[in-house]
């Protein structure tokens, strides 16, 4: 799926450049390394159930550095293909936040650990295909 190489990029990118001094940081960069693979291979990812949490505070820590770093960088530069990239990567970043985590909240309320999930991303924005934007 090269389409979302560029998403798989950015969480390579935040997993590589944050400190792994702690160890449950450790594992999240660990958890976003393997949700990147995945995203290049197949446009989407799986997280086991007893992850599920870890790699959601993972993905949080991704929207939020691209809302607070990197996003007021590419508006103030004027780049339109790289603001939408930007807000789908922070938009798909927080919609997995929201997946794994109902999804974990349900199983502890069913009195388990419950399953693994199944992610699939939204297409990429058409800056990403090389396609003109009705928004850009």
């Amino acid at each position: 799926m090269s389409d979302y190489r560029f998403y798989a990029a950015i969480l390579r990118f935040v997993a590589s450049k944050t400190g792994r001094d702690d160890a449950r940081v450790a594992a999240m960069m660990e958890c976003l390394n393997g949700v990147a693979a995945e995203v290049e291979a197949r446009g989407g990812f799986s997280v086991a159930a007893e992850r599920l949490e870890l790699t959601a505070r993972a993905l949080a820590g991704v929207a939020a550095f691209l809302q607070k770093q990197i996003l007021p960088e590419v508006v103030a530069e004027g780049n339109g293909g790289g603001e939408a990239q930007v807000r789908w990567a922070i938009d798909t970043a927080m919609d997995g936040v929201n997946r794994l985590l109902s999804h974990a909240a349900q199983a502890a309320q069913a009195g388990g650990e419950g399953g693994p999930l199944a992610v699939n991303l939204p297409p990429p924005p058409a800056a990403v295909l090389g396609k003109a934007s009705p928004h850009l």
